[in-house]
């Protein structure tokens, strides 16, 4: 792994109790999750991450329980590096709302994800495109729909 791919970050910012800046490392200190995939060309993957709402949990976002009245009209906006973005309510990466889990991934196929594609991306198995399987994320805000 390249010393840029180890410093690289993402934020977590927002409409949570404590802004974070992850790098690889931290997310060692999450649960492990991994999910396999096939490709446009039927090769299959396997991405390994966490489950983006851990994250979410330890950034002090809404979950759960106080996942109610205004809170529902909170939003995940995920931004890559290239200002592509995508959204996901809350109720669906939380576990009390729904089955999906949408992964927060750094490796693929045991590797580094490949520059273009890294060093962070989501992955969500329950799509039936991958649009929202964002390249290069840089940053994930949580904010209320206007």
């Amino acid at each position: 792994m390249s010393l840029a791919q180890q410093a690289a970050s993402i934020s977590i910012s927002g409409e949570v109790l404590t802004p974070l800046t992850l790098t690889k490392a931290d997310l060692a200190n999450y649960k492990s999750a991994s999910h396999k995939s096939k490709d446009k060309d039927g090769k299959e993957h396997e991405y390994k991450g966490v489950a983006l709402v851990e994250v979410l949990e330890k950034a002090g976002v809404t979950l759960g329980g106080k996942l109610r009245g205004e809170n529902l009209a909170k939003v995940v906006l995920v931004q890559a590096a290239d200002g592509y973005e995508v959204v996901y309510s809350l109720p669906e990466l939380d576990p009390e709302f729904s089955n999906n889990t949408v992964l927060l991934v750094a490796e693929k196929d045991g590797a580094p994800l490949a520059a273009g594609e890294g060093p962070f991306r989501l992955v969500a198995p329950q799509d039936k495109k991958q649009a929202r399987w964002i390249r290069e994320v840089r940053s994930i805000k949580v904010v209320f729909v206007k």
